[in-house]
């Protein structure tokens, strides 16, 4: 077996780490949430309160070295209070940006659907662009950015469905999940672990981050796996249950992700097995089902059409 690079070993450490000591049980979430990071997208994480959404944003940002930012959602939450806002300052006659908490590495944005839908969009060209513009004026954003979302179920009461536009924005989509009954006996007998996060310490630098992202783009992606995620794409969008499938944006996303996921395996080429694993992160919530299906699961539905897509041997 090839030995693996020393940037591959130090992101694998960190999602060793922490799904071992501190986020026992989401080992699938954490990984997910590094694909993402690697990928350079975001992540949304939608989930019933209480299983360890914020935890999982706050431990992943002290473990990278990231600075963090969290943004509590509410229905009175203002586009200002995320990007920042000019002021003016009377001792030297001008006017000073004060910048938001956007302008952190890792963003929290806890409950992005109790949020009013005019705040919502003030995330999209921060998403998009990394850069924000506050009165003509554009500021970038550090890199790497990512921002980690959670979202309640649309059942519960106080939310605003997020659009369409701004579900595209995120690359991954998943949920957190009850941990097995014996898991979850031991975390609740040991208690939260809040007060362990002091005890997270930095295990990888910016540079180590940004040499993996690079490893990440120049992982090999045959011409066979391009036109598997093509038909995919396709096959999605003439599927009786969909009005509209994946686009060519999410079929991008699909071929990125896929790439990350080699990438934390070991290989610097993808498989159609990689292709497999992220297409439900990346591609079930891209899924818009006619009206008379909408009360079907977009991954029951996604599952369906990769079982009818023959997978090709590369």
């Amino acid at each position: 077996m090839a030995k693996k690079p020393a940037k591959q070993l130090e992101i694998l450490s960190v999602i060793d780490t922490l799904s071992g000591h501190y986020l026992q049980g989401k080992i699938r979430a954490l990984r997910l949430a590094m694909i993402a990071l690697l990928a350079d997208g975001h992540l949304l994480l939608e989930d019933i309160p209480g299983l360890g959404k914020t935890t999982l944003a706050l431990a992943l940002s002290k473990a990278l070295g990231l600075s963090f930012g969290r943004i509590q959602c509410t229905s009175d939450l203002l586009p200002s209070d995320i990007t920042g806002l000019s002021i003016f300052d009377r001792d030297q006659s001008n006017f000073r940006f004060i910048k938001g908490p956007i302008f952190n590495h890792i963003l929290l944005v806890d409950e992005i659907n109790r949020a009013m839908p005019k705040t919502q969009s003030a995330l999209l060209e921060a998403m998009e662009e990394r850069k924000v513009t506050i009165e003509g004026t554009s500021y970038i954003l550090p890199q790497p950015f990512i921002v980690i979302a959670t979202q309640n179920p649309l059942e519960q009461i106080g939310t605003y469905p997020l659009p369409e536009s701004q579900l595209d924005r995120f690359l991954i989509t998943t949920d957190i999940g009850y941990p097995p009954p014996k898991l979850e006996k031991e975390i609740i007998s040991g208690g939260g672990i809040r007060n362990k996060m002091s005890d997270i310490q930095p295990l990888l630098t910016l540079d180590n981050i940004e040499e993996a992202k690079q490893a990440v783009h120049n992982i090999q992606l045959d011409d066979k796996l391009v036109d598997y995620i093509l038909t995919i794409s396709q096959a999605s969008r003439s599927h009786e249950f969909v009005a509209a499938g994946i686009s060519t944006r999410g079929a991008i996303s699909m071929a990125v992700a896929a790439r990350a996921a080699a990438y934390l395996d070991g290989r610097h080429y993808v498989i159609p097995e990689d292709v497999k694993l992220i297409a439900g992160p990346v591609a079930a919530h891209r899924l818009i089902l006619k009206p008379e299906y909408q009360s079907l699961n977009n991954r029951e539905v996604l599952v369906s059409i990769l079982d009818n897509v023959p997978v090709p041997m590369v």
